[in-house]
């Protein structure tokens, strides 16, 4: 067996050529290639080169700090970028909205998928993923401003059905990270949060006839990784870096190393501290109300996050297992930079794998956010406010998930409540409408989930609504809300409200 090929950051920057597609790893701030990538901006701020290259990601990447794929977020060094997420990379965004780079955003767990078929040598991936919302090419393609105009998707007609095929798109290099490398090259994984699609992007790569190159925080003089934990097997491997700094190598970005988020060992949480009154929390409890025994859920960032406080608070904690696209299972995933790992985690698979049972319809429970709601039930949260921030698994989880529950508050911008005698009373209401006759972008699709009898609410901390064949029912209410001057006049349009409109329950304003 040949040994590996052991090169510094600068050598791997050098690789990179003008026009050249670049696949990096990573999910949010977590198990990023920080060392090449950091390499790469600095050789192109030096140099000017490399030029027009086609940036490809399947998660978000980045800490709004200047990390990830914001390395790459400047004027002539990408010409196109292809991603699932954009929040974390605001400068990336920002030249996406002002028309500096050709950009598209496509579903995270399809792009895993097609991952996966890149490196099987298939034309591309072929699903439901994606009908009715942006990226669907009768809407908007996936094409996030008017100089991106070639179709990198489109329906096709499968046994009868309509599907979206997502096309391939060829790898000329991609920076990977791992933890361990031998002298064959093997590279392990045990202290990462996640291993995301590592070993589709390397076969992908090298089936494409590129180049592979993987970040590692240490080099195995005279053992050899052990096979049961090897990810990205030597044969996939050009070339190997050995971080020099550990700022550029953290676990997850500006976080100390964590073992009980890779099973090094389990962590005793301690008294959980429960939030005070609010309307997250009001929203929390009431999604919680909809949890049952033996359930397997993804809450989203944000709001959804008090779904699990809530139910802790309640003694229902155990109801249910928590799972994050990035491919954690079982244990309390985390928010912030670590988001993507859990502590006390059960199991870590590849994203694609985890996309494969989230897609089949294997989870339960999804609870999500929103931005905005219109009359047809859609819902959007990828582009909204003038800043781009991506679908990312929004469109895998809420059209394939059992039951899909929308968590948001019904203002934004200003709302403050305050709960009296189990009344809820507003004493600011948001300045921003959030019902609206029009959503400014789908990234769920009311038409779809009524086409497949999907059942959804929408949980506000004032009402419920819930979508029915024939539209949106305004289903129930806090007690001490006007339904029409707190709720029907805030809407853009007019839902349709039960004959036996219910009181939301009391229990749920109550300390």
């Amino acid at each position: 067996m040949k040994c590996a090929k052991f090169i510094t950051k600068e050598q791997a920057a050098e690789l990179v050529k003008d026009g050249m597609t670049i696949v990096p790893s990573g999910f949010v701030a977590c198990a990023l290639p920080e060392n090449l990538t950091g390499a790469l901006e600095k050789r192109f701020l030096e140099t000017g080169k490399p030029r027009n290259l086609t940036l490809f990601h399947t998660s978000a990447q980045g800490n709004r700090d200047g990390s990830g794929t914001d390395h790459f977020a400047h004027e002539g060094m990408v010409k196109r970028v292809i991603g699932g997420h954009w929040n974390m990379a605001p400068k990336l965004g920002q030249m996406a909205l002002d028309n500096k780079i050709e950009a598209y955003n496509f579903p995270q767990g399809t792009l895993s998928h097609l991952m996966r078929d890149i490196a099987a040598g298939k034309p591309g991936t072929i699903t439901h993923v994606g009908l009715g919302t942006f990226v669907d090419p009768r809407e908007e393609g996936g094409k996030l401003n008017s100089i991106t105009t070639e179709d990198l998707v489109e329906v096709v007609d499968i046994l009868g059905e309509e599907k979206l095929l997502y096309k391939s798109i060829p790898i000329d290099i991609c920076f990977l990270r791992g933890t361990s490398a031998d002298r064959y090259g093997n590279i392990s994984l045990e202290r990462e949060v996640t291993t995301t699609e590592v070993l589709s992007t390397a076969q992908a790569t090298k089936n494409c006839g590129g180049i592979v190159v993987v970040q590692v925080e240490r080099k195995l003089e005279d053992e050899l990784c052990d096979p049961k934990l090897v990810k990205i097997p030597g044969i996939y491997v050009d070339y190997i870096v050995v971080c020099d700094d550990p700022k550029e190598h953290e676990q997850c970005v500006g976080c100390e190393y964590d073992g009980s988020m890779t099973g090094d060992f389990i962590k005793e949480l301690g008294e959980i501290k429960y939030p005070p009154m609010s309307p997250k929390k009001i929203i929390g409890r009431r999604c919680a109300l909809e949890l049952s025994p033996d359930t397997v859920v993804n809450l989203g960032i944000g709001i959804p996050e008090y779904v699990s406080l809530c139910a802790s608070e309640w003694g229902i904690g155990d109801y249910m297992t928590l799972t994050v696209e990035a491919g954690g299972i079982g244990g309390v995933p985390q928010a912030g930079p670590q988001f993507g790992g859990a502590i006390n985690i059960q199991a870590i698979i590849d994203q694609a794998n985890q996309f494969d049972f989230y897609d089949g319809g294997g989870i339960d429970d999804a609870f999500l956010g929103l931005a905005e709601v219109d009359e047809k039930g859609n819902v959007n949260v990828s582009k909204f406010g003038g800043r781009v921030a991506g679908c990312g698994g929004f469109i895998n989880i809420t059209q394939n998930a059992k039951r899909v529950y929308f968590c948001g508050t019904f203002t934004a911008g200003g709302l403050k409540i305050e709960v009296n005698d189990g009344k809820l009373i507003v004493l600011n209401e948001g300045r921003a409408k959030k019902f609206i006759n029009k959503a400014e972008q789908i990234t769920f699709s009311g038409e779809y989930a009524k086409k497949i009898k999907q059942p959804v609410k929408y949980i506000t901390e004032r009402c419920v609504f819930e979508l029915r064949k024939d539209g949106l029912h305004l289903t129930e209410v806090a007690p001490g809300i006007d339904v029409q001057t707190q709720i029907l006049d805030l809407m853009d349009f007019t839902p349709i409200v039960d004959e036996g409109l219910k009181l939301m329950d009391e229990r749920i304003f109550q300390e």
